[in-house]
């Protein structure tokens, strides 16, 4: 199982990044280890400005390489919210060297996702909304129709150069609002008014 996260989705998280809109979809990896299915997430001693970036998650259904747009919904029927939990500082370190994002996005349990998964034709998906609450105050909203780039292209761009398996998932990009946590914070991501993650910082 792989996870698949896609950069610079949204034109207003680009903005706040200061990073230029992407012409083709940027994507990166983490490994299953990242993956936080149930539980608090404690924050991790290598960092120092640890950013939330609640995304839509998609699971991949079938094995699939070179797949055309036309067909990339066949490869998808359920979605859940993440967070892409961020280590800003290591990153930030790893962009001025020029060197690979993994100490801060690949790193243990950087990846909560909700146990909960949702069908995608129970919704009407393009116009599905979530939102992400950090002490309940709201700090992220997202919905597929600020995408830059489309699920089903999303999917057929990184089919080109990977091979997608059963079981795949696929974050799909963060909108604006991201920010760090602290201990002790309460972090709350809910579709259409639906709680779908609630996790502490400790």
């Amino acid at each position: 199982m792989k996870i698949i996260c896609i950069g610079r989705n949204y034109a207003d998280h680009a903005k706040e990044m200061n990073a230029a809109l992407p012409t083709q979809p940027i994507f990166f990896l983490k490994p299953d280890t990242a993956l936080l299915r149930e539980g608090d997430f404690y924050y991790p001693n290598f960092t120092k400005d640890l950013h939330f970036e609640c995304e839509l998650v998609i699971k991949i259904d079938k094995v699939g390489k070179h797949i055309d747009p036309a067909y990339a919904h066949k490869y998808y029927s359920q979605f859940t919210l993440g967070i892409d939990f961020t280590a800003r500082d290591l990153q930030q370190h790893c962009k001025e060297k020029g060197l690979p994002w993994e100490p801060a996005k690949g790193f243990d349990h950087s990846a909560p996702l909700s146990p909960i998964w949702l069908n995608v034709k129970d919704y009407d998906f393009q116009n599905i909304e979530f939102r992400f609450y950090q002490n309940e105050t709201l700090r992220q909203i997202g919905s597929p129709k600020d995408f830059i780039f489309q699920i089903d292209a999303l999917i057929a761009y990184v089919s080109q150069f990977i091979t997608l398996k059963t079981g795949d998932l696929l974050f799909t990009g963060t909108p604006a609002g991201v920010g760090p946590v602290q201990i002790g914070d309460q972090l709350r991501a809910e579709l259409n008014g639906q709680t779908l993650l609630e996790l502490a910082i400790k």
